[in-house]
């Protein structure tokens, strides 16, 4: 948030490898082009820390970057949608 690193890991890190986890879920069902399998998150997660950082209008932008994908930035906002 606002430039300060909170997560970092990839996907080595997961219990399950990706190839385990598609096996698995297209057993119960068909997964089609553009899914999204949730994983779980790495540590780092603001709710978990000593005291919680949740997000909050004033930590100006959230920032995820996925190697080979690219970056997403979304600012944080109040409910009504202001910055």
């Amino acid at each position: 948030m606002n430039g300060e690193l909170r997560q970092d890991s990839n996907t080595k890190q997961l219990i399950f490898d990706c190839f385990a986890l598609v096996e698995h879920l297209s057993t119960a069902f068909t997964l089609e082009p553009g899914d999204v399998v949730a994983t779980g998150t790495p540590g780092g997660v603001g709710v978990a820390m000593k005291p919680p950082q949740l997000a909050a209008v004033g930590r100006r932008r959230a920032r995820s970057r996925s190697t080979g994908l690219g970056a997403l930035e979304n600012p944080v906002v109040d409910r009504a949608g202001a910055s």
